[in-house]
């Protein structure tokens, strides 16, 4: 019986979806159907059970069907189902705010609610170019991006993003230019930060050259950058993208929505990276995955800044927001799931298990010559695979296929594997998907 018959779903019902970041054709062949999900494991139409090997989609780092956010979400629905977002509000935006800015570095301490990832991305961009109106210097309209880098899927989104099949399609966006990426020879193989590699931040320097400072709103870059394959920045790069703009009066975005909230083994990957930026997005693990939503951490001088020119009180200091933000189901799941990073003690767990995780991946050096490099931080992990004749993408689509036959899930994006499993993955779960993933990739040599 083919999956299509299994999970009783007609030809048609599978030609209506256009479906997201998937090739459309040949998974309508052949359905990958998920049916439910339970602590680290998914089960599919055959009630097998498959290792989430990244955490969903890098958003479910507590693991599925956690009882204190389905609770959460289970009263908030029968109490207040949706809070209109514009000129009201309801108390769980107020505290889970509160909460959001005890993960952040101190000073990032005001909050505004987007409902995605690219939503977050889009209001930090956004406000950066009013902020700079704000402040009399209003040809500051620029922004400067990074080869490689993910943003979300907008319009502003693929501008300053750098992966190249995210852009070709779309032609013209926002006026970006991007930063070279920080996989240089010699890194291969790295564990952890690598320590070549932080010169590539001086190529800022050489764009601010070459655009002018007064015409350069912000700088956006991942702390490290997960959809191109755990790229790791090396030794002090951040640091001085940070000098940089400083000295230039340019403000720096840290995309953070993989990284924030325990992934890095810390707060936030401006935390475990140890610098501070003017404005952090964030999605994914603020709910654990339960119900979208994103957000964005501003310094307090920004948001001083529209206060103190925004008129009469009950003017809008800013005429931006979604009909989703704050949505009350999607706060009362957001305090769940940060207060259960809080009382499990999650953040430190990572951390703690950071090096076996770490020992483990490297493990694979070796395994195959279509390893060609492995990449790590954290709970996160990136496997590039030598290429088929001109076709990067397929060994990788390959592998990851036999890995879902084998009862793992893992992703695969252009040449690379990449894993990011739940913060309570245990060590036998681990060594499991990795000699899953070295078989495997054996197997397809």
């Amino acid at each position: 019986m083919t999956n299509i018959a299994k999970s009783r779903l007609t030809q048609a019902q599978l030609d209506a979806h256009w479906m997201a970041y998937t090739g459309n054709r040949q998974f309508k062949k052949d359905p990958r159907i998920i049916t439910a999900a339970s602590g680290h494991y998914y089960t599919d139409l055959d009630g097998r059970k498959i290792f989430d090997g990244l955490s969903g989609l890098w958003t479910c780092g507590l693991g599925h069907s956690v009882p204190a956010i389905n609770e959460a979400v289970a009263e908030q629905v029968k109490t207040l189902d949706y809070s209109p977002a514009f000129q009201f509000g309801h108390e769980k935006s107020f505290l889970l705010a509160e909460q959001i800015t005890q993960f952040m570095p101190e000073g990032l301490n005001r909050i505004f609610f987007t409902g995605s990832g690219s939503e977050s991305v889009d209001t930090a961009l956004k406000v950066a170019r009013a902020y700079w109106r704000k402040k009399g210097m209003g040809t500051k309209t620029k922004f400067i991006g990074r080869a490689k880098g993910y943003h979300g899927a907008s319009v502003s989104g693929f501008s300053v993003g750098g992966i190249p099949a995210n852009r070709t399609l779309y032609g013209q966006g926002l006026e970006s230019y991007h930063l070279p990426h920080t996989q240089v020879p010699g890194t291969e193989f790295s564990k952890g930060m690598a320590e070549q590699g932080k010169e590539r931040a001086e190529d800022l320097i050489n764009l601010i050259t070459m655009h002018d400072a007064s015409n350069i709103a912000a700088v956006i870059v991942e702390p490290m950058s997960g959809s191109a394959g755990v790229i790791v920045p090396p030794q002090g790069y951040l640091k001085r993208l940070r000098e940089i703009c400083d000295q230039h009066n340019i403000l720096l975005i840290f995309d953070e929505v993989i990284t924030a909230f325990g992934r890095m083994g810390a707060k936030t990957g401006a935390d475990a990276f140890g610098v501070v930026p003017d404005a952090i997005t964030m999605a994914k693990q603020v709910t654990n995955g339960v119900i979208p939503m994103g957000a964005v951490a501003f310094k307090q001088e920004i948001y001083d800044t529209f206060m103190d020119t925004g008129g009469q009180d009950y003017m809008l200091e800013i005429p931006h927001g979604y009909t989703y933000s704050a949505h009350p189901i999607a706060c009362a799941a957001g305090l769940a799931s940060l207060g259960e990073i809080k009382k499990q003690g999650l953040i430190e767990r990572v951390s703690n298990m950071s090096a076996a995780w770490e020992n483990s991946v490297h493990q694979l050096k070796g395994a195959s010559s279509m390893i060609t490099d492995i990449r790590n931080y954290g709970f996160a992990a990136g496997i590039t695979i030598a290429p088929m004749g001109n076709e990067p993408a397929k060994r990788p689509f390959q592998i990851a296929m036999a890995m879902w036959d084998k009862g793992y899930y893992v992703r695969y994006g252009a040449d690379t594997i990449q894993l990011a499993p739940p913060f309570t993955t245990e060590q036998s779960e681990i060594d499991s998907v990795i000699n899953a993933l070295g078989e495997t990739i054996k197997q397809q040599s």
